[in-house]
């Protein structure tokens, strides 16, 4: 009995040991891994001070004099604010217009890809590999990227903006549906497939109505994130209310009433729409429970 309990004894030493020298080496790489991350944006920050046209700790504190300068001018001419706002209204309009549609086709391409790139789903499950690629392409190339590109062949104005943010869309919510689509239960795909329906089929009726709630919920997500990026590509020459801005903000004081009357539409819109979604994506996965809570 002596010897079995020195040798558990023993064993439970070298665990000990084992796990503390574990232990030790994750702390020493985190510690590496920090200060490598330190180094590299304490370099970054040098070289973009170093490159930029003025230094960052000479101009630092001149940060607040463009936005006193606008709010100022805004405020001499309050009266013409309103009809800032209604002149600019249609470009805002736009902009929900390029967000909606890109939107839109970014879900149909994300849901089909997701698809054809889930294991037990994909309609051809060799190629599973090469629609995740795709998707990976879709997701690392930026929008303005992509918007830059198609005003040089396509020329200036929404059409540009729109595909460079679909094809953007597509990438980013094939991979979230794609993780969804792999919590879906196969015995729905089973069943329909025994009596003969096809892959369409097969996934609009079996699994289409399980994930269903939280691809609406990404996709309102996205449609959030695409009404910013849209008005972003505005300022590349690509439509909406973010080429209005650039407009305003070009011509320089005199005309910073508009600047502000655009920002305050923006700032309106993004608030209005991420409150909305947000109620419309806890509604759809949570019910009316989480309703009843809130209230």
């Amino acid at each position: 009995m002596a010897d079995t309990s020195g040798m558990s004894g023993g064993r439970v030493a070298a665990v000990r040991d084992d796990y503390m020298e574990l232990t030790r080496r994750k702390r020493l790489y985190s510690g590496i891994l920090l200060a490598v991350f330190v180094a590299l944006m304490v370099s970054g920050f040098m070289v973009a001070d170093a490159r930029n046209a003025g230094g960052f700790w000479d101009g630092w504190t001149n940060v607040l004099d463009f936005p006193r300068v606008v709010v100022a001018e805004a405020a001499e001419k309050a009266g013409e604010l309103p009809g800032h706002l209604i002149a600019f209204f249609p470009a805002l309009i736009e902009t929900i217009n390029i967000a909606a549609v890109s939107t839109l086709f970014g879900v149909l391409g994300g849901a089909l890809l997701s698809m054809l790139s889930t294991r037990g789903l994909a309609r051809w499950p060799r190629l599973i590999p090469l629609f995740r690629r795709m998707m990976d392409v879709m997701r690392a190339i930026p929008e303005i990227v992509i918007a830059l590109v198609l005003i040089f062949v396509l020329g200036g104005g929404p059409v540009p903006a729109m595909i460079a943010i679909a094809f953007h869309t597509v990438g980013a919510l094939g991979k979230l549906f794609s993780e969804v689509n792999e919590n879906a239960s196969l015995k729905p795909v089973e069943g329909l497939a025994s009596v003969g329906a096809t892959w369409t089929q097969r996934m609009v009726l079996g699994v289409m109505p399980q994930v269903a709630p939280n691809y609406l919920s990404y996709a309102l997500l996205r449609f959030e994130i695409n009404i910013r990026a849209s008005a972003i590509l505005g300022f590349v020459g690509a439509g909406g209310i973010g080429y209005e801005l650039k407009n305003a903000m070009s011509w320089g004081q005199g005309q910073y009433d508009e600047s502000a009357a655009i920002f305050l539409l923006l700032f309106a819109t993004i608030v209005t729409f991420d409150q909305v979604s947000s109620l419309a994506r806890d509604r759809l996965t949570h019910g009316r429970k989480s309703e009843m809570l809130h209230q």
